[in-house]
């Protein structure tokens, strides 16, 4: 009896090894604190965690592991298995994706924004582009077009934008340069800061990244349509860890990205529904730019800055304007649908 209750023991724990052997452990590095931005990877942590039974769970950093203009580069070394970062962070580095970062794309919600990301993204020059860096697509961070808050009088004019030092990344910083402003790539955490010690004059952010890192606090005033377009910010992650999960491991993911987008897009919603009450709790002035302003700043940014990009991807072999028409049939599509 001693003999067969020593080798069931045995037997158990080598059951229990095997578990132990076959779990897999991914780290996932994203930056600031949990907010909108990131819900959809939370979301996807949990959905796939349920799906396997706790076999398969993702350990989420909050600038632990990489800062996050080297995510990218975390990602192509291994260091980790799940990123996100912005396109305009390194837009030498995702080429490609800058497409969505064009100013005035007229891409009209959240929605919209996932149909053109995922289009995008299903492209072979996007997904040849990232395996140079061993990353692999997963998933779009949608954010509703960008506005910029400031202190002192509203820059309601391009008179007024001309000169005005803001914090604005890839298109919107290209923009905001063909009217005269002086645009600054300090990332998302360091706004706050660049503004506070008059670095910039304004910031231009979606409204969970106001309310995140606090530039709504030091805000007179934001405006409310001003919508010169919006960053693209992708999820990747490491193409030999995905190749390396079982299939009903990588099944459990992919099956859960259509669901961590939709648990995004609620989540934000319910953001956007309080944004006004915020505004008014903050003593903030919601400024409306006049149609006419808008046409003008069109007229300088829209058109010179597409063509001039997709010149630009051309001449580095890459499909410009195949891509730019992908975004255009994609937004038609979606409206007719």
């Amino acid at each position: 009896m001693n003999k067969l209750l020593k080798t069931t023991a045995i037997a158990a724990l080598t059951v229990s090894f095997v578990g132990e052997a076959a779990a897999t452990e991914w780290n996932v590095s994203v930056w600031g604190k949990r907010r909108a931005f990131t819900e959809h990877v939370e979301k996807l942590a949990e959905l796939v965690s349920a799906k396997t039974n706790g076999e398969f769970t993702m350990n989420i950093s909050y600038g632990g592991l990489s800062k996050n203009r080297e995510n990218l580069d975390g990602i192509s070394i291994g260091a980790f298995e799940m990123a996100q970062f912005c396109a305009g962070y390194h837009r030498d580095k995702n080429r490609v994706v800058t497409v969505l970062e064009l100013p005035f794309l007229g891409v009209a919600n959240l929605e919209e924004e996932v149909a053109v990301s995922s289009a995008v993204y299903a492209h072979p020059a996007a997904a040849e582009e990232m395996a140079q860096w061993n990353a692999k697509l997963l998933m779009t961070s949608p954010m509703p077009q960008y506005n910029i808050v400031g202190t002192g009088a509203p820059r309601d004019t391009l008179d007024a934008m001309n000169g005005m030092r803001v914090r604005a990344t890839g298109g919107l910083g290209k923009a905001f340069e063909a009217v005269g402003a002086v645009p600054t790539s300090v990332t998302a955490t360091e706004a706050y800061q660049a503004m506070e010690s008059g670095v910039v004059d304004t910031v231009a952010f979606a409204q969970h990244a106001h309310l995140s890192f606090g530039t709504i606090n030091q805000a007179e005033w934001w405006t409310a349509n001003l919508n010169p377009g919006t960053v693209n910010c992708p999820v990747v992650v490491n193409v030999d860890a995905y190749e390396a999960l079982s299939d009903a491991e990588r099944a459990a993911l992919d099956s859960s990205v259509p669901e961590a987008l939709d648990h995004y897009l609620a989540n934000y919603g319910e953001l956007l529904k309080k944004w006004d009450s915020v505004l008014e709790e903050k003593g903030v002035k919601k400024v409306e730019i006049s149609e006419d302003v808008l046409a003008e700043f069109r007229a300088k940014a829209a058109d010179p800055i597409r063509d001039a990009w997709i010149k630009d991807m051309e001449a580095q072999g890459l499909p410009g304007q195949e891509l730019y028409d992908l975004v255009v049939k994609t937004l038609a599509d979606k409206r007719g649908s």
